[in-house]
């Protein structure tokens, strides 16, 4: 860990229309707390307008942005050519992620996180060196994603990684007391805005428990979400184990932002 500022990525919600007035009143809503933000791409399983579009649109709004891509809906040729659209953006921040799986048919391609890391490596290198297209040097920054398990050494060579989303302040603390690594660490945290959405996640995410506690306050105070991720925000903060959090607001942005001014 460094000396820089504790870091909060916000991630917003997509726009599944071509209207971008939700994206950016969630931007100037959360941008009081946010460091940055993190763009979705295609979230489970919708069309949703380019992350590397709406990461454009949050440079412009003056923020700080991380587009994330997924290896489902592209071959290598999209991802190149989402490369080469970031870099005439200047969209110079990216989350790498496998992607869920489609719910019909089959997955677009082959590309995984590694090979897009590697990938993302390369375009780079042959920018600098005057390959296709070009005289710029872009700087690039390229994460991956993580569960509470052993790091694979591929991924130690991202430039940050970004944690599987829990409820456990003890489970990140023991996670990262065991994985040495030099990079920016993001815990994920989640606002659980409902019981229906806490059986859900339960559900479709291997491993992962709403702890019970959390639920029956759900039941009796529909803002015991947003109070419980905004504490263990400040949790992991005090922590001094984390260079961040990844937080989730979902549709609760504005209250998480409110929230968030009082505790830290």
């Amino acid at each position: 860990m460094g000396a820089d500022p504790f870091e909060i990525v916000c991630e917003i919600e997509p726009a599944t229309t071509p209207d971008l007035t939700r994206v950016r009143h969630q931007i100037g809503v959360l941008s009081p707390v946010a460091s940055s933000f993190l763009i979705p791409d295609n979230h489970i399983g919708r069309a949703t307008v380019s992350s590397v579009a709406v990461a454009h649109e949050v440079e412009a709004m003056g923020g700080r942005s991380i587009a994330c891509l997924n290896a489902r809906d592209r071959n290598l040729l999209g991802f190149r050519r989402d490369l080469l659209t970031a870099s005439a953006y200047g969209v110079d921040q990216f989350l790498f992620v496998y992607g869920d799986e489609p719910l019909a048919g089959s997955r677009t391609s082959e590309l995984t996180v590694r090979t897009m890391l590697a990938e993302g490596r390369r375009y780079v290198e042959g920018m600098r060196g005057g390959g296709e297209g070009g005289d710029s040097s872009p700087s690039m920054r390229f994460g991956a994603a993580t569960g509470l398990r052993p790091l694979p050494e591929w991924k130690r060579a991202a430039d940050f990684l970004f944690v599987q989303i829990g409820f456990s302040l003890e489970d990140l603390l023991a996670w990262r007391a065991r994985v040495g690594v030099d990079v920016p660490v993001y815990a994920g945290v989640i606002v659980v805005a409902s019981p229906a959405m806490a059986r859900n996640l339960t559900k479709e995410i291997p491993g992962l428990v709403v702890p019970d506690d959390l639920v029956k306050r759900l039941e009796r105070d529909r803002n015991a979400g947003v109070d419980a991720a905004c504490d263990l925000v400040a949790a992991i903060r005090d922590s001094g184990a984390f260079e961040g959090v990844h937080l989730i607001p979902v549709a609760r942005y504005r209250e998480v932002s409110a929230r968030l001014e009082r505790v830290l």
